[in-house]
């Protein structure tokens, strides 16, 4: 395979050389962090914003409990009428009123209680105003009964199980849910690079094909040298896009936010500090907070990140050639849509089986099939390996990935070396299978 290395240069240069690629490269980032920078500011909007409710309680028993917080005011109004109420809060262009009438009992108020505003209040808002009410009319009810809500609240018991290995090795329920981040993260990004460059290299040999440069090319290059040189060119010049805008991404998070006077740091600096003062006062978030560093302490990371490279590797080799099969059998992007669906199925059904079954039962039975069947394994795989996966059965699931790759390659190859000088009819199904036997 003397050839390979200048095809792959050929299409490494090809791609990053191409205006809409460079655009692209350079633009998607800006998009990203100006779109995120967009959010953050509109949600802090939201956040600052200080909304004033008045509250009218005829019946005396709910006024105390609406204290004033950061972004909500309550304006307490007495010796009134709800339609003198009504009017003044539609003056003062103040949220909303909360009205609470008088009755002869806490079930007898619950089902009256009103709340009038220009619009629909929010859902939240609402929520914490419930809630403060519930709590209040609960006691009320408790105490009318003769018991007392305090001793009734100490009565309650909080079990919470600790989670512990056979081995003696702790784990925490916060655990599962850092594992199963760890390894979505892994096979989402694993899923998205097979999605955007598998894309691009079938439209680059749908391009070739159409514009006949592939009919000198294939003169003196043999299908698979050719073949694997595009799979290996594009890979890269994605690789090369996918650094550039982490690079780039990162440095515009730091520059854009500045420019338009948004202090994520700063805020972020300051929820930090928030956090840490409600730790530093509660012994059960202590506990919670040292159980979570330990959980990313006992995270299998270089694990994942090892075997996340061969997998990434494997996974993408593997369906790169599937997708440069397909642009090689057509004559435009419209038709590719009858060969989708082989392709897209199995990735859907691992990121399916990666998030409703590996986190129920990551060693389960069909957790583990799915691991080892080589159009999911990339994905399943390396959502199992933070739930700890034995070395062996890792390295199997590669052998298999990386097998099947190499068929993968022969079966596209010959796809490739018939499709690639075919125009004008869309083959069938049963046609790709006559061409697998030339």
């Amino acid at each position: 395979m003397n050839h390979l290395g200048l095809i792959t240069k050929r299409e490494f240069l090809n791609k990053v050389k191409n205006k809409s690629f460079i655009l692209m490269t350079f633009l998607s980032p800006l998009i990203m962090v100006g779109v995120f920078t967009l959010v953050y500011y509109l949600t802090q909007l939201n956040n600052d914003k200080v909304r004033t409710i008045s509250v009218l309680d005829e019946s005396q028993l709910f006024a105390d409990e609406f204290v004033d917080t950061k972004n909500t005011k309550y304006d307490l109004l007495e010796s009134v009428s709800l339609d003198t109420a009504k009017k003044i809060v539609q003056e003062a262009g103040t949220y909303g009123l909360l009205y609470i009438p008088k009755g002869a009992s806490v079930d007898a108020i619950a089902d009256k209680i009103k709340f009038f505003s220009e619009d629909s209040p929010s859902l939240i808002v609402m929520d914490k105003i419930e809630d403060k009410i519930e709590e209040k009319a609960r006691n009320i009810k408790l105490k009318n009964s003769g018991l007392d809500a305090e001793i009734v609240n100490s009565l309650k018991v909080k079990i919470s199980t600790n989670l512990e290995t056979f081995e003696g090795e702790k784990t925490s329920k916060i655990g599962s849910g850092l594992k199963l981040a760890a390894g979505g993260i892994a096979g989402y990004l694993l899923f998205m690079f097979i999605i955007i460059y598998g894309n691009m290299i079938m439209r680059s040999v749908i391009e070739e094909k159409t514009s006949r440069i592939i009919e000198v090319i294939i003169s003196s290059v043999k299908p698979i040298q050719l073949l694997l040189g595009k799979i290996f060119g594009t890979s890269l010049a994605g690789i090369t896009q996918f650094l550039i805008w982490v690079v780039l991404g990162g440095i515009l998070l730091s520059i854009i936010p500045a420019i338009f006077g948004i202090d994520v740091v700063g805020s972020q600096v300051e929820q930090q500090q928030e956090m840490l003062n409600q730790v530093a006062n509660n012994s059960a978030a202590q506990d919670k907070m040292g159980m979570l560093f330990q959980e990313i302490q006992n995270l299998p990371l270089a694990n994942l990140i090892v075997m996340f490279i061969f997998f990434f590797i494997g996974g993408y080799l593997l369906y790169a050639s599937l997708y440069a099969a397909i642009g090689a059998a057509v004559d435009n992007e419209t038709d590719t849509q009858q060969f989708m669906l082989p392709i897209i199925m199995p990735l859907m059904l691992a990121i399916y089986v990666g998030f409703f079954t590996v986190i129920e039962n990551p060693h389960g039975t069909v957790s583990q099939v799915f691991s080892y069947i080589p159009f999911t394994s990339p994905v399943v795989m390396l959502m199992r390996i933070p739930f700890g996966v034995p070395i062996w059965q890792q390295l199997i699931s590669l052998a298999l990935l990386f097998g099947t790759f190499f068929l993968t390659v022969l079966f596209a190859a010959k796809i490739y070396r018939v499709g690639i000088l075919m125009y004008g009819k869309k083959p069938s199904y049963k046609e790709l299978i006559k061409w697998l036997k030339y």
